[in-house]
C-alpha cells in the first residue's frame, strides 16, 4: 500500500452555470492515514467535494491538494486515488479477479503481476477464493468487497467512497462499516467517506464534515459534534435532539444558569450572552421519573410511547413543549395520560443561540 497522503481544500468553490453553486468557499484538512466523513443531507455539497478529491470535477475557484501536491487541474488517473461507487460499478461478464484487475489490466500491467496483485487485494477483503465466481454469483456485500479490493489493487494514497452501503440491509450496512473501519485501520489509508446516515458516520470516523447549504457546518471528532453542536442544524442532524427555550445568566467563569420552567441547570455557556437561548437535549440523557420524584426536573404528561424491545420510546407533554425521550426498558411502560417527571444533567445536554433555525 501506498504512504497515506494528506488531503487539503484550501477556499474551494464549485459553480455549475449561473446562480448554482455546490460548494461555497470550503477549507478543510483531512490528516494522512485517517477516515473523515462527509456527512450532511442531500444537495449539501459532500458529493461534489468529494468528486472533487477524486478528478471527476474541478473547482471553479481554490485549491485542492493531495500529499501537500496542488491536484486541482489533474485528471483522475494522476491523483493517486481510487474511489468504490454506490452502485460498485463492477463488470457483469467478468470475473470477481478480472474485475480486481480491470485497472491494473488497463495500465499494461504484466498479467501475472496484476493477478498476483488482485488475489492479495482479494484476500485483504476476505475474499479469497472467490476469484473465479461472477458479481451475479455474490451477495450485495461481496459484491462490495469486490469493489473495495478493485479500489485497494492500485494501492492509492487516498481510497474514497461515495454512499457506499446505502444498497445493503440494515444488519448488512452495520456489518460492513464495521470491515470498512477495520480495513482502513489496518491498512493505514487515508479514507474520505461520503454518506447522510448519521450513525455510519459516527461508527466509523476519525473525523466527520457536517455540510449545509454547499458551506460547513461544523467539523470535528464523532464525540464533538454529538456533545457540543454549534447550531440547531447540526445538533438535528447528528443524532436527535430536543430544543427547549431557556433563559441564561451567566456566572463566573465559563458557565451559566439556564432556566427552562421550573427547571433550573448549571452549563458551560459557550460565549452566548444573557438572554432567551435555546438548550439541545439529547433523547438518551434524559431520564424517566415518577411526577413527584425530587430529582425530576420538569413534569408532565405522556403523550406518546412505543415498546422498542431494548428501549422505549416516549414523547412528554410539558410546560416548555414536548420533549422526547429514549429510555432503557427496565421498569414498566407508562401509559398515555401518565403524570411522570424528566431529570437532567450537563451530559447531552448543550447551549445554542436562541431562535437557531435549521
Amino acid at each position: 500500500m501506498s504512504r497515506a497522503a494528506e488531503v487539503r481544500f484550501d477556499h474551494v468553490w464549485k459553480r455549475f452555470g449561473a446562480g448554482s453553486t455546490a460548494v461555497r468557499d470550503v477549507s478543510f484538512t483531512v490528516p494522512a492515514g485517517t477516515l473523515c466523513t462527509l456527512l450532511g443531507p442531500s444537495g449539501c455539497g459532500k458529493t461534489t467535494t468529494l468528486r472533487m478529491i477524486a478528478g471527476l470535477e474541478y473547482p471553479s475557484e481554490g485549491r485542492v491538494l493531495i500529499g501537500g501536491r496542488d491536484v486541482s487541474a489533474l485528471p483522475p488517473a494522476e491523483r493517486d486515488v481510487s474511489m468504490v461507487f454506490q452502485s460498485y460499478a463492477l463488470f457483469p461478464h467478468m470475473t470477481v479477479l478480472e474485475n480486481v484487475c480491470y485497472g491494473l489490466t488497463v495500465s499494461r500491467r504484466p498479467k501475472r503481476e496484476a493477478a498476483e496483485a488482485g488475489r492479495a487485494a482479494l484476500e485483504s477483503v476476505g475474499l479469497a477464493g472467490f476469484e473465479a465466481r461472477l458479481p451475479s454469483e455474490l451477495s450485495g456485500g461481496q459484491q462490495q468487497r469486490v469493489a473495495v479490493a478493485r479500489a485497494l489493487v492500485l494501492e492509492p494514497s487516498v481510497l474514497l467512497f461515495d454512499e457506499p452501503l446505502s444498497n445493503l440491509d440494515a444488519r448488512l450496512r452495520r456489518k460492513m462499516r464495521e470491515e470498512i473501519r477495520e480495513l482502513q485501520q489496518r491498512l493505514g489509508v487515508t479514507v474520505v467517506y461520503v454518506t447522510h446516515d448519521q450513525a455510519e458516520a459516527l461508527a466509523i470516523s476519525d473525523k466527520i464534515i457536517v455540510m449545509n447549504q454547499a458551506v460547513i457546518a461544523q467539523e470535528g471528532t464523532p464525540q464533538d459534534l454529538y456533545e457540543s453542536p454549534v447550531s440547531a442544524f447540526v445538533a438535528g442532524f447528528v443524532g436527535e435532539a430536543n430544543r427547549i427555550p431557556v433563559t441564561l445568566r451567566r456566572l463566573d467563569g465559563g458557565m451559566a444558569e439556564v432556566t427552562a420552567g421550573d427547571a433550573r441547570l448549571v452549563l458551560p455557556h459557550r460565549g452566548l450572552p444573557d438572554g432567551a437561548a435555546e438548550l439541545a437535549l439529547r433523547p438518551e440523557a434524559i431520564a424517566l421519573l415518577g411526577a413527584s420524584d425530587p430529582a425530576a426536573m420538569l413534569r408532565g404528561k405522556v403523550l406518546k410511547a412505543a415498546y422498542l424491545g431494548g428501549v422505549r420510546e416516549i414523547t412528554v407533554g410539558t410546560p416548555v413543549g414536548e420533549v422526547f425521550v429514549v429510555s432503557p426498558s427496565t421498569g414498566g411502560m407508562p401509559a398515555q395520560g401518565d403524570d411522570v417527571g424528566l431529570g437532567f444533567g450537563r451530559h447531552g445536554a448543550a447551549l445554542l443561540p436562541g431562535g437557531a433555525g435549521a
